[in-house]
């Protein structure tokens, strides 16, 4: 759910990395901007909020690397094979995640929600720590994680994904992942995917929402992406509204309550269509 960098500041960063970014995977481009003192002083540090009357538990499942994982899981109110995997921004696991994850539960009805922890227990409350943490995923680790939240979920379970910022691109590579299973995905301002060969293995439809402001993930980031999701024969969605990168962020100063409530409710409507 977050914020917004130059885009002369990500050349710079990618220059001094020796890569441009246009050729990094979104992983790998989300800890390039992690090194960027400018990215990282563009983030304001979130109002804190503790969650009252949480309709969930933490979970822990075992992970194909050998290790274990843990994730914020609701289950439905009746047994249902229907999955939400919700994937946080660059602050981690927190309560606002937490209390978003709540909502969507009680919204959707009979769906059980897993919101995973790509960070490891690890909650960030200032931005250089966040900074960090974000820097230190690895995309081997996070795929793992993800992995194991599928084979937690079931092997006959129908999965829609859905993350802001760090996890809308997670979101994304969640979906990849899940192949068959996944019906629906859904990325506020999140990194696109620019390997065609992990594209073509996408099988859900998108929904993309991002902001005409974002300087980071720009109007012709998302324009590019778009068309090469539609020239791979992809099913998406985008909507851009006049809003900064970040707008759905109760937390973030830059929050925008009109284009957040309409954007919430596309997400609704999505998900409800595609896990019926």
């Amino acid at each position: 759910m977050k914020y917004t960098l130059p885009l002369l500041a990500l050349a710079i960063a990618c220059q001094v990395h020796a890569q441009s970014c246009c050729q990094l995977s979104a992983p790998e481009a989300f800890n390039e901007f992690a090194k960027d003192g400018k990215f990282v002083n563009s983030h304001f540090d979130p109002i804190p909020f503790v969650l009252q009357d949480p309709k969930g538990s933490m979970v822990h499942f075992k992970t194909p690397d050998g290790k274990e994982a843990q994730a914020y899981e609701i289950k439905s109110a009746k047994p249902s094979d229907k999955y939400v995997i919700v994937i946080h921004e660059w602050w981690g696991l927190n309560d606002y995640v937490k209390q978003e994850s709540d909502k969507l539960w009680s919204e959707l009805g009979d769906v059980n929600i897993l919101a995973l922890d790509l960070y490891d227990t690890k909650v960030a409350t200032v931005r250089d720590s966040a900074a960090k943490y974000m820097q230190a995923v690895k995309a081997e680790r996070a795929e793992a994680i993800i992995q194991g939240a599928l084979e937690h979920a079931g092997k006959k379970a129908k999965i829609a994904t859905i993350g802001w910022c760090f996890g809308g691109g997670w979101s994304l590579q969640a979906s990849i992942i899940a192949g068959a299973r996944s019906k629906a995905c859904i990325m506020y301002y999140g990194m696109p995917e620019t390997n065609k060969e992990k594209l073509k293995k996408l099988e859900a439809p998108v929904l993309g929402l991002f902001a005409n402001k974002d300087a980071w993930i720009s109007p012709k980031v998302v324009d590019d992406f778009d068309k090469e999701m539609k020239g791979l024969g992809k099913v998406i969605t985008v909507k851009e509204y006049d809003a900064d990168h970040a707008f759905a962020n109760p937390s973030n100063p830059k929050f925008n309550k009109e284009a957040s409530e309409d954007a919430h409710k596309l997400e609704l409507e999505f998900l409800k269509l595609h896990l019926k």
